[in-house]
């Protein structure tokens, strides 16, 4: 589910933690096929994203985009709230 804007990686995701100001952590789930055994593996990957008006909260899910490192682990930007 991966498209690109600007040649920059954008994902959908949910966010699990707003504990941080101007930062969510945001979580990608994901499905694919073991190549020998074909059982499906379910892998979650969790980014740390800038988010600057603080406006979501934990169970929105939320598009964001790949951008120039922000601080030590912040590299994805909040672009937009789906739901």
């Amino acid at each position: 589910m991966e498209t690109r804007v600007n040649r920059r990686k954008v994902e959908m995701g949910e966010v699990v933690s707003a504990k941080m100001d101007k930062t969510r952590v945001v979580q990608i789930k994901g499905a694919t096929k073991h190549s020998k055994y074909h059982k499906t593996i379910r892998r979650n990957v969790k980014f740390k994203a800038h988010d600057e008006k603080n406006e979501t909260k934990v169970g929105d899910i939320v598009k964001i985009m790949e951008t120039r490192p922000l601080s030590k682990e912040k590299r994805w930007m909040i672009l937009e709230v789906v739901k």
